[in-house]
């Protein structure tokens, strides 16, 4: 899975990553992003990319309860096109959330251990979600989205049997064309990422509480 993860670069850098304008709402580096929050977000609309933000978390809009954005904070790659929950925006409200690293707990010895896992190069990257518009029964509109995971690369699989789908940069632009309803060609984006572009290493366990919001979380033990 993706439970935590992070987005510490300045607003003009984001948007220069993303070919957008710099963020109008309340930007700010973030070291311990969580479910249930507003994240960042790009989209495609009228074949421009869009940023802003999104609740971590999807409510389909067929849903009765908000409350059930708290079990949908991932989509498994190999059966996202089958689950209601998830197929119809598989084929029409992709986007991409921009990260710098993410974390995952390892079972060690001395207990769980979090790591924090990055590229070697220390780019921006962006994962492969969906998103979803909710009209709850007072008439207000919920934004939200999920991250996509698959299987793990031979550097997640000793810490996780999950991983997030970190997309090339070369195939953000096809992940975000609404035009492209193609489900074996978008699918086929859906993979582990190369794990040595790679690298992990391990984080204090401040990390594991989400109140916790500081650059502390980074900091290699």
């Amino acid at each position: 899975m993706c439970g935590r993860f992070t987005l510490t670069i300045t607003p003009d850098q984001l948007a220069l990553r993303f070919d957008v304008p710099e963020p109008t709402y309340d930007y700010r580096p973030r070291y311990n992003i969580a479910p249930g929050q507003n994240i960042t977000a790009v989209i495609q609309s009228a074949g421009q990319n869009r940023i802003g933000q999104l609740k971590w978390g999807l409510v389909p809009p067929w849903a009765k309860d908000e409350k059930i954005g708290y079990k949908m904070i991932n989509a498994k790659s190999e059966t996202v096109r089958e689950k209601p929950a998830f197929k119809s925006a598989f084929l029409r409200k992709r986007c991409l959330i921009p990260a710098d690293s993410f974390y995952e707990w390892q079972t060690t010895q001395g207990g769980k251990q979090p790591m924090r896992i990055l590229l070697k190069n220390h780019d921006l990257f962006a994962f492969a979600g969906l998103y979803e518009s909710w009209t709850a029964p007072d008439g207000n509109r919920l934004h939200t989205c999920t991250i996509l995971t698959t299987k793990p690369n031979s550097l997640v699989a000793p810490i996780h049997d999950r991983m997030p789908v970190i997309l090339r940069r070369e195939d953000e632009a096809l992940w975000l064309d609404r035009d492209k309803h193609d489900a074996e060609l978008l699918h086929s984006l859906l993979i582990p990422f190369p794990e040595d572009e790679m690298y992990a290493y391990p984080v204090d366990k401040l990390v594991g509480n989400v109140r916790n919001e500081v650059p502390a979380c980074i900091e290699s033990l």
